[in-house]
């Protein structure tokens, strides 16, 4: 199986990566800057330069863009939409690696964790740019794409314990009540999605058994 991982050099991408060679797939990374991935195939390419014919031939496209600074916001959307319109029609996966903000928080899904009066102020508007990001993702129909949610508390530093729960559209606690994952558990989550998943156009999440 033939992986590609847009902005392997960031640090759920270079993860993504890992998981992605030990688990035998044939993985090529992509930024804008030299490889800082571990992946023996690279190219070197701003992801908004990207055209067709780069990703053509790969079973999986996996998205690990990310942005926070404010004025950098948008481009969850425009390199979001970039990517699709590169897939558009093609049996190639998208696999994205989405935020929580948006995950909804009642059965009938009219109130998302973003909303609530808990959720810190300074991570709203990147929430709401990721949020808008899905949106726009939904009403693809041109694409196999899959959006794979972290639980609340992402966290960069954590430990891999290899022990994840998958959730949908709900934010899923564990037995304890958290809402926790690593990047090191969900970089290994979403190969197993690579090799096993076929949630095609739908949203799923994950939470640290």
């Amino acid at each position: 199986m033939k992986i590609a991982v847009i902005c392997s050099n960031g640090k759920v991408g270079k993860l993504v990566v890992a998981e992605a060679q030990v688990a035998g797939l044939e993985v090529t990374g992509f930024a804008k800057s030299e490889n800082k991935s571990g992946t023996k195939s690279f190219v070197q390419k701003d992801l908004f330069a990207l055209i067709k014919d780069d990703l053509a031939g790969f079973d999986v496209v996996v998205d690990a863009f990310g942005a926070w600074a404010e004025a950098d916001l948008p481009n969850h959307s425009k390199s979001l939409n970039h990517l699709c319109d590169l897939l558009s029609g093609s049996k190639t996966r998208l696999i994205i690696v989405g935020g929580a903000g948006s995950l909804y928080v009642d059965k009938n899904h009219t109130a998302q964790v973003m909303d609530g009066t808990g959720f810190p102020d300074a991570f709203k508007p990147l929430a709401s740019a990721m949020g808008k990001a899905l949106t726009e993702l939904r009403a693809r129909d041109d694409v196999q794409w899959t959006y794979i949610s972290p639980a609340g508390d992402f966290q960069a530093d954590g430990a891999k314990t290899g022990k994840w729960l998958w959730g949908g559209e709900e934010l899923t606690l564990n037995a304890k009540g958290e809402s926790i994952i690593s990047y090191a558990d969900y970089a290994a989550a979403l190969v197993e999605e690579i090799t096993r998943g076929n949630h095609i156009k739908q949203r799923i999440s994950l939470v640290r058994a």
